[in-house]
């Protein structure tokens, strides 16, 4: 999987997963901030931390992380099939 298609499907995940319920294209900003914190994290927990930082510093609320961790998992799983590919 190529570098472009990699971020297509990180952004489609976190555009589907609405976590404050506020309707598709609300979170562009903090999808471009997590979709960077993916290249630079391997671990499920750093990128969970990173991702509940990133929508509390926009929204003044925190998201749970055992969310964060459920899409972080699934956003490093996108990431890893991208790496994995020749």
């Amino acid at each position: 999987m190529e570098i472009q298609e990699m971020h297509i499907r990180l952004v489609i995940v976190l555009n589907e997963w609405d976590p404050f319920g506020l309707g598709f294209g609300q979170y562009e900003t903090e999808i471009a901030d997590v979709v960077q914190a993916v290249h630079t994290s391997d671990d499920v927990i750093n990128l969970a931390d990173k991702i509940q930082q990133i929508y509390e510093f926009s929204f003044e609320q925190l998201i749970p992380i055992e969310n964060c961790k459920k899409i972080a998992a699934e956003l490093l799983n996108i990431k890893n099939q991208g790496s994995c590919s020749l």
